[in-house]
């Protein structure tokens, strides 16, 4: 019933949306003496402020389409080399040139918006690698045929997408991965495999959310599992291909994140029709291009996540050396050749500091001198994988460290 529910909303605001984005792109049209009238600019960015005012569900394009590396702007080719009915791996290349470039996996979180998210991070990573990404599918797009996403699965394409890459790979996994992409290099670790990573780089994840909880850690422990999946479990509506399927719908998801700082987002929409009459149109497009990314929402499977809340945020099941995968431990003492290195910000409110760092306590068999922490100051979640201090002075430290590990 909820999904109908915002089925339903969402009909019957389209036309008002419509007729917004209309009127202000009819508004825009006019000559420049009458468009440049202080009435009729504020009607003009009134109308596209609330044209806008809408979540899509279409995932948006990754656009990175060039990158300056060596001094020389370079295009950047993207192709998808293996896909399941829940997620394809996309691969980021530039031509090659003389110089051996890593191949480094980014795993990508399955939380409510697309992997395009991080567009930011892949364009950083592509200069100086071979990149190839996670980019988890929209659930209400995938039929019930093609059975059950949990926690298991997802560990399950983590591994396979690092042999499909091949020996000699790098892995980076931002956010909510983290747990699973330590606990997928533990068990190709223990089986011997070949494929697993050179250097295992987590950013910003809760390995182990006792450690200094968030608001976020918090939430998880409002409730019981029961009640998360009485309220926030819903079933996809049949004009889907994924009708049928149980859902964590991705408009809960960003309406719960967007509640935790409601007035830096109303903040911004003021400063958007500020920005559009004034015509600022620079500042007006980093406002929209920011809110064209987190308002595109895809919906994840139910018992991936649930599981997710039970396993990671309630029972903490990795660091309690308790988690299993298909029945079998989880050890990540098992990793002895796979360098790590943990990343944090200083002012992160989703995951808190120690939380990401926890992982190497876990892996208690790799030595000191493969183990490495960056504590980043000044900035938030999002500031550990985009934006300037990513760029500047965070992804200088992950380049150098997959460097140093990929011989």
């Amino acid at each position: 019933m909820l999904y109908d529910a915002y089925q339903i909303q969402r009909d019957l605001t389209a036309t008002p949306v419509a007729l917004a984005r209309l009127w202000s792109g009819w508004l825009d049209g006019l000559p420049r003496q009458w468009s440049d009238q202080p009435l009729l600019r504020q009607m003009s960015a009134a109308w596209r402020v609330a044209g806008r005012a809408r979540l899509t569900h279409e995932r948006p394009s990754f656009g990175v389409e060039s990158v300056t590396t060596g001094g020389a702007v370079l295009p950047v080719s993207q192709e998808m080399v293996a896909a399941t009915p829940f997620a394809s791996l996309i691969r980021f290349s530039v031509p090659a040139r003389n110089v051996r470039r890593p191949q480094v996996l980014l795993v990508t979180a399955l939380a409510g918006h697309f992997s395009t998210l991080l567009r930011g991070t892949i364009a950083a990573l592509v200069a100086d690698h071979d990149v190839y990404a996670t980019d988890w599918h929209n659930a209400r797009d995938v039929p019930l045929a093609a059975g059950d996403f949990g926690l298991d699965e997802y560990i399950d394409h983590i591994i396979a997408f690092l042999e499909r890459i091949g020996p000699g790979a790098h892995a980076v996994a931002v956010c909510q991965p983290c747990p699973a992409t330590l606990a997928a290099t533990a068990l190709m670790a223990e089986a011997g495999n070949p494929a697993r990573p050179r250097s295992l780089t987590l950013m910003a994840g809760p390995v182990d959310t006792r450690i200094n909880p968030t608001p976020v850690n918090d939430l998880a422990h409002s409730q019981p599992l029961e009640w998360f999946e009485r309220n926030v479990v819903t079933t996809v509506p049949g004009r889907y291909p994924g009708a049928g399927r149980r859902v964590y719908p991705g408009f809960l998801q960003v309406s719960a994140f967007m509640s935790m700082n409601l007035s830096r987002h109303i903040g911004q929409h003021v400063r958007l029709y500020d920005h559009l009459v004034h015509g600022r149109s620079n500042e007006a497009r980093a406002i929209t291009d920011f809110y064209d990314e987190y308002l595109a929402v895809l919906d994840m499977p139910a018992e991936f996540y649930l599981q997710t809340v039970d396993r990671v945020f309630q029972r903490h099941l990795l660091p309690k050396g308790e988690l299993t995968w298909r029945d079998q431990p989880v050890r990540p003492e098992a990793i002895v050749d796979t360098s790590l290195l943990s990343v944090e910000g200083e002012k992160d409110d989703i995951c808190g500091q120690g939380q990401t760092m926890a992982a190497h306590d876990l892996c208690r068999g790799l030595k000191r001198v493969r183990k490495r922490h960056h504590l980043q100051p000044g900035v938030g979640h999002y500031g550990v994988f985009s934006g300037s201090r990513w760029e500047q002075q965070i992804y200088p430290v992950v380049r150098n460290f997959i460097q140093a590990n990929d011989a």
